[in-house]
């Protein structure tokens, strides 16, 4: 299981690059200035970090549980991504209707596109992280499965 340090640096390194990402392709997507998209970007990201943090804490807590492990399967990083998306879109949309002045419904659908870009965005990042730093326990869990 990762450490509350490695969840740390995996949350803000995961916030930080998407940001960097969403702002420009937000502002020019929505026709919104890109201050806006950045205030709605840095409290998105902020309570993303803590739903980040929360959800995958609670989500490897329920794999190990049911199947012994944290390592993912593709179908299971498929679920992890989705889920994780769900559950922020119906945090951030109420946040982003108010903010920008907007209907629900319009909040819905620019949490929607932003939800489908960091659908993407998750699965990439959280492979990429899992390889760049992967968990000890995985190598023997890996050789376990290769007999």
């Amino acid at each position: 299981m990762r450490t509350a340090a490695d969840r740390i640096r995996h949350a803000i390194s995961f916030e930080v690059i998407g940001l960097a990402l969403i702002v420009p392709i937000g502002s020019w997507a929505f026709s919104i200035p890109a201050s806006d998209i950045g205030i709605v970007g840095v409290v998105s990201a902020t309570l993303a970090t803590a739903w980040n943090y929360l959800y995958n804490l609670g989500f490897d807590h329920l794999l190990r549980r049911s199947t012994g492990t944290t390592l993912k399967t593709m179908p299971m990083r498929i679920i992890h991504a989705v889920l994780f998306e769900a559950g922020l879109l119906m945090i951030l949309m109420p946040f982003i209707a108010w903010y920008l002045g907007i209907s629900l419904w319009q909040a819905f659908v620019m949490d929607v596109a932003f939800a489908l870009f960091y659908l993407v965005y998750a699965f990439v990042f959280n492979w990429a992280y899992d390889r760049l730093f992967p968990l000890p326990e995985w190598q023997t869990e890996k050789a376990g499965t290769a007999n």
